[in-house]
């Protein structure tokens, strides 16, 4: 397959990155410095892009099966961005006829009981709230902004961090996903598994799902 990947330099999207790339797609990272990539493969092309950009996207994108985005403002950014950038990205799919999108979102929006969200409980961190609600209001708004595309959103579980790629994970939809421990983790290599997954099997086409052990 053909697939565009926003935010391919950050912890997440490099990992969704080098997972293509392993099983031998031809990928497009779209970034704001080239520098950053770090792999490097026959089948991968390095681009720069703005994502908050409709026509960049489209410039971006024309021809690929499906585009990934693993993006985000980062530490400080404007959480409006995340609006912003699905919006000009389903413009400018939309533009080029790209039908396949897969947001990476979070894990706030997940249930913990009926009717409750993490981001709503008393624990959740203050510092994650506003970039959690700005995710929230994105998925949200995906099913009128994006009715003309195959969209997927996927939620990692409460932790994300850098480990090991086991191929070992749950799946669910909606609600948090937690081990016999009590903690919701994944790490960022088989949730990139599961990703990549989804893109070439997909079982999720216009909803959310989560990854988590």
């Amino acid at each position: 397959m053909k697939i565009a990947i926003y935010g391919a330099t950050g912890m997440i999207g490099s990992r969704v990155l080098a997972e293509a790339l392993r099983r031998g797609h031809a990928v497009t990272a779209v970034v704001r410095d080239p520098k950053r990539v770090e792999e490097s493969s026959p089948t991968l092309t390095v681009t720069t892009g703005d994502i908050l950009d409709a026509r960049s996207v489209a410039n971006s994108v024309a021809g690929v099966d499906a585009v990934i985005s693993a993006w985000g403002p980062g530490h400080g950014g404007d959480v409006g961005d995340f609006e912003r950038s699905s919006r000009a990205l389903v413009d400018g799919l939309t533009a080029v006829g790209v039908k396949r999108l897969v947001i990476v979102g979070g894990a706030g929006s997940l249930e913990v009981a009926p009717g409750v969200q993490l981001v709503d409980t008393p624990e959740f961190p203050d510092a994650w709230e506003a970039p959690a609600l700005a995710h929230r209001e994105v998925l949200r708004s995906l099913p009128a902004l994006a009715e003309s595309l195959d969209w997927t959103y996927v939620s990692p579980s409460a932790f994300i961090q850098p480990g090991e790629r086991t191929g070992k994970f749950r799946l669910g939809t909606d609600t948090l996903l937690t081990g016999s421990d009590g903690q919701s983790r994944v790490s960022a290599e088989d949730f990139a598994i599961a990703l990549i997954d989804e893109v070439e099997t997909p079982q999720y086409i216009k909803r959310r799902f989560t990854v988590g052990y």
